[in-house]
């Protein structure tokens, strides 16, 4: 049995919904139009003939209205004209034009549409001060009246248009930079500690092979860790940009749950981190769990990195609303390093925007007994403070 989604109707698209619009508009005119082939004679049957083709050219135009919509809609108008000035039947070919109008007005193009419609109502006005009894002040009135409503809903459908494409830039934008920051947090913070291990296990290869090869395989093998998981949190990371019918990465979502892990890593570089948890501190929304995670995560980065550290204490404090992060440290700030010309990082920063992300707040900088202090505050209301709301 076919599902739901596979039964349902499925409008045409691009040049196929452009066939559509000028063959039911064709068909509709010359259902209006079938008394100029039957009955009594009006016209000779080869102005009948130049007229119908005259139709098929004013509807023909506007499969070209999405690619070329004013050049489109000024042939439709011109055809249009011609037509009702030739025939002596009178027709609903002027279907033709108000279309032609809300295309082009829809396409963006409000200045186009209305020197077109001002023509056609030019040369409607012409035509009924000179006599033409077809088209009285009223019907003249009220075809402005048509013109009008269509401009102006073309030009309402461009601005929705317009807004639905910003906002899915800006949401490609968001989520781009949510990428960003995760490939800074797993990259950084693993190549820290491969850094920091590696440039160890070298230091004790090079003052005593003999002695310090013990403990040089001790920090190659955390090197192999910290490499593995790296690769790991690289693969879930860039999992959101796989194509669609590839497997979804079995990997767990970075969270407080594997806190452990981080608080392992540290300590194959040396560093002694002491977990503190008061109040509630879980189970948590995803968002803010990520988000606590990696403001550990780069903490901990940022002192095996550049404190000079010996230990670090992580205080995790819940009251069901919000969640704070703390992480200290009793580092003596970063050795000199004349051979660092690079700009400096932008830890603390991605830190701050993802706090912000869930509408709370980052502080870092000196701690009051020395070393150095993040306090993160999260909210964790499943509504972000950033969220727009839903239309």
């Amino acid at each position: 049995m076919p599902s739901p989604a596979r039964s349902r109707l499925r409008l045409p698209r691009g040049r196929a919904a452009d066939a559509a619009l000028a063959s039911g508009l064709f068909l509709v005119v010359g259902l209006g139009t079938l008394r100029s082939l039957i009955g009594a004679r009006a016209e000779p049957w080869a102005v009948t003939a130049a007229n119908w083709v005259l139709i098929a050219v004013a509807c023909g135009a506007l499969y070209f209205s999405s690619r070329r919509p004013v050049a489109a809609a000024s042939v439709a108008a011109l055809a249009t004209a011609v037509y009702y000035v030739t025939s002596a039947y009178d027709g609903p070919l002027l279907l033709a034009v108000v279309v032609a109008l809300f295309l082009v007005a829809a396409a963006g193009r409000l200045h186009a549409a209305v020197v077109i419609a001002a023509l056609c109502l030019i040369g409607t006005a012409l035509g009924t001060i000179r006599g033409n009894g077809d088209v009285n002040q009223v019907a003249l009135f009220m075809l402005t009246g048509w013109f009008v409503a269509m401009i102006t809903l073309g030009g309402l459908r461009h601005s929705h248009l317009a807004r639905a494409r910003e906002t899915e830039e800006r949401a490609a934008t968001q989520e781009r930079l949510r990428i960003a920051r995760e490939l800074h947090d797993v990259v950084g913070h693993h190549l820290s500690l491969i850094n920091v291990q590696s440039t160890a296990a070298l230091r004790r290869l090079t003052k005593d092979p003999a002695a310090g090869a013990d403990q040089a395989t001790e920090a190659l093998g955390a090197v192999k860790d910290a490499s593995r998981e790296a690769l790991r949190e690289l693969r879930a990371t860039l999992g959101v940009l796989r194509e669609a019918g590839e497997a979804a990465t079995t990997a767990p979502a970075p969270g407080l749950g594997r806190l452990g892990e981080l608080t392992d890593a540290a300590g194959a570089a040396g560093l002694a981190v002491t977990v503190h948890r008061t109040g509630d501190t879980g189970p948590l929304p995803v968002e803010a769990d990520l988000a606590a995670y990696r403001i550990v995560q780069e903490s901990l980065t940022n002192v095996a990195r550049h404190a000079r550290a010996t230990r670090a204490d992580i205080h995790l404090d819940g009251d069901g609303g919000r969640l704070t992060v703390t992480v200290t440290d009793d580092g003596r700030g970063p050795a000199p390093d004349p051979a660092r010309t690079g700009p400096p990082g932008s830890g603390i920063t991605g830190m701050r925007e993802r706090a912000r992300a869930l509408g709370g707040d980052l502080t870092a900088g000196p701690a009051p007994g020395g070393g150095f202090s993040v306090r993160a505050t999260l909210p964790l209301a499943r509504t972000t403070a950033t969220e727009e709301p839903r239309r």
